[in-house]
């Protein structure tokens, strides 16, 4: 998770994967933490071990379900292309963050487990929340697109009538979910 609005999106994707007993490494941003502090009523502790409890806590998961990784662990697995995951997913991903994946920054542990998913060919989702797009960020999510990420901006549809906002966060989520081949039960498919 990184530091655009819509943290809601990704504690709702993390929730998720943990339920259908995905094995995830979670990485959030200094910045993700403010953000999920101020759009909702969570309070996640900024050390990870700490963290890991409290999520494994609130999202009743087996403690070797979910390793959950400092902005600077640079000895974690998804930081080299030997330990690569299969898929990842920044959600949400700032614009910023987006950036620097385009660019190859690899500044914190986000950024260059996307570099080394995006090198190793595997795949990325990236889960953009922003509104209006500059020319750069329009560049850089083509860049993306172009070196095999998938762009999915968190656009909810409304021809299911959601009654709630839980409802179009089910809605992006569900969308992830599919792409990333999770069974899940949040939105039925068009025709469905």
């Amino acid at each position: 998770m990184t530091g655009a609005s819509g943290a809601q999106y990704g504690l709702r994707l993390l929730e998720c994967l943990l339920g259908a007993g995905c094995r995830v490494h979670f990485m959030i941003s200094k910045a993700a933490l403010l953000v999920v502090a101020t759009e909702t009523e969570e309070k996640l502790p900024a050390k990870p071990a700490a963290l890991h409890r409290y999520l494994c806590e609130r999202y009743q998961c087996e403690p070797e379900q979910l390793q959950v990784h400092g902005a600077e662990d640079w000895m974690a697995a998804v930081a080299s292309g030997s330990g690569a995951p299969t898929r990842m997913v920044v959600c949400p991903a700032s614009t910023g963050t987006l950036s620097a994946i385009a660019c190859g920054a690899s500044n914190n542990l986000i950024e260059r487990a996307a570099d080394v998913v995006l090198k190793e060919r595997r795949q990325l989702i990236l889960v953009t929340r922003e509104m209006p797009l500059s020319t750069i960020h329009l560049q850089h999510m083509l860049s993306l697109s172009q070196m095999g990420a998938t762009i999915m901006p968190a656009s909810p549809g409304f021809y299911r009538k959601p009654n709630s906002v839980a409802e179009v966060v089910d809605f992006v989520v569900a969308r992830v979910l599919d792409h990333l081949e999770v069974e899940q039960a949040l939105l039925p498919r068009w025709g469905e």
